[in-house]
């Protein structure tokens, strides 16, 4: 619950983010324990001044320097306020975005027609649906046991044998580490460790700073779970290549 804008201020340190110099990689969000910062339209934002300590655990996570401690006038840290804050994001991450046939779980087998020759088409190794990181459930089957790739979503756009290269023999699970909701998807993810009998996880992400951030976000995820998975990651250029 953030305070009204009448709340009572004082002159304490709290951080600032220069827009600027943000990549919107969100090292500086795993790093908050008290969810004070989240990705807004690319960049990291600071939630509510109730939610910041002030102690600047997010500082040295920064790539390009641009988180610093400054003094000035604002609302005093409120944990009371910060368990609110975090009890309520993650009861809203719980709660699938629809209950449409769509978000069905189900296993895909894939055949080609005998009379199509081999070279005519390729096909897929999509295995499993949903494939949005926040539509699978933890009880999900295709995951016990599964080796999984976790795809930014702009990889397969650019990546020109995707199927056959990256995802042949894996679950799919694919994400945004920008655009998308961080915060929620690390809570899940963590979830999905700790539930689903996942036995690997390669990231696959763009050589663009910001999505690192589903690198960070996977370790983070594997470190919180309590389950030893092995992380590993693939960057894609810009121009399709493995680099």
């Amino acid at each position: 619950m953030i305070k009204s804008a009448t709340a009572k201020k004082t002159v304490r340190k709290v951080v600032h983010i220069d827009e600027e110099k943000c990549n919107g990689c969100g090292a500086c969000i795993i790093t908050c324990a008290e969810g004070a910062l989240k990705l807004v339209d690319g960049k990291a934002k600071l939630v509510s001044d109730v939610y910041c300590d002030g102690l600047g655990a997010c500082l040295g996570k920064c790539p390009e320097g641009a988180i610093t401690i400054e003094e000035r006038p604002a609302e005093a840290f409120d944990e009371a306020a910060v368990h609110q804050h975090l009890a309520a994001e993650s009861a809203a991450h719980e709660e699938l975005p629809c209950g449409c046939p769509g978000a069905h779980v189900r296993e895909v087998g894939h055949t080609r027609p005998a009379s199509a020759p081999a070279a005519a088409r390729q096909e897929s190794k999509l295995a499993n649906w949903p494939v949005q990181l926040r539509l699978v459930p933890p009880t999900a089957p295709f995951l016990r046991g599964a080796d999984v790739l976790l795809a930014a979503q702009c990889v397969a756009f650019a990546h020109p044998n995707f199927h056959n290269d990256l995802l042949d023999g894996k679950a799919l699970l694919i994400a945004c580490p920008k655009l998308d909701d961080y915060e929620g998807h690390l809570a899940k993810l963590t979830q999905l460790f700790k539930q689903s009998g996942i036995k690997s996880v390669t990231v696959a992400h763009m050589e663009v700073p910001c999505c690192t951030g589903l690198v960070h976000m996977a370790h983070q995820a594997a470190e919180a779970s309590g389950r030893d998975i092995p992380v590993s990651d693939i960057t894609v250029g810009v121009e399709g290549e493995v680099l």
